[in-house]
């Protein structure tokens, strides 16, 4: 996959090719869709999410503070003005094929910060959304890992329920703070 990339002269690879793929298979190299729902409910700074899907699918939905970088544009954006060094980066898109390809292009150009959403949306669905409480008893961890997917949910259905122009106002607030944040603003 590696030699047939059309990379331009900004970009060159520094990651050796059998690094990459056992970085990959690294479990360190992934977030649960548990971990990413905390992320979301406590607006963790140091995470940055990225909807590799289309334009059309973002729009419909995504998960909350999400940025939008479509994967057919992977390679001919500046990835610099996407990806921030100083947080960690979780690609995800519907499954996991796209995600680990962006995963596999970041960590070779040097974004050593780049991780994945396991299962993509599908098991956000499947884990946050689809969560219910199950049974009589519940253990102090199961109560907060079912109150994290609780208000993950909650907080995905507000933001994806509002009008088009409200949502990408917030989208658009939050992709300013995330600017000021890397100090690329003003």
């Amino acid at each position: 996959m590696l030699a047939f990339l059309p990379l331009s002269g900004k970009y060159s690879f520094h990651g050796k090719p059998d690094r990459l793929v056992t970085a990959l298979l690294d479990e360190q190299s992934f977030f649960t869709p548990d971990q990413v729902a905390r992320f979301v409910v406590t607006e963790d700074s140091t995470v940055q999410l990225i909807d590799l899907r289309t334009p059309g699918e973002f729009k419909a939905f995504s998960i909350p503070g999400s940025i939008n970088l479509p994967y057919g544009d992977l390679l001919s954006s500046d990835l610099e003005s996407y990806l921030n060094r100083g947080v960690r980066n979780i690609f995800y898109a519907n499954g996991d094929y796209q995600a680990n390809y962006a995963f596999v292009i970041a960590k070779g150009l040097g974004f050593d910060n780049s991780y994945v959403m396991k299962g993509g949306l599908n098991s956000w669905y499947e884990v946050v959304m689809n969560s219910e409480f199950r049974g009589e008893k519940i253990t102090a961890r199961e109560n907060a890992l079912f109150e994290t997917r609780t208000k993950a949910r909650k907080m995905f259905t507000e933001i994806n329920s509002m009008p088009d122009g409200l949502k990408s106002k917030y989208s658009e607030a939050r992709e300013i703070e995330r600017k000021k944040l890397d100090g690329g603003c003003e």
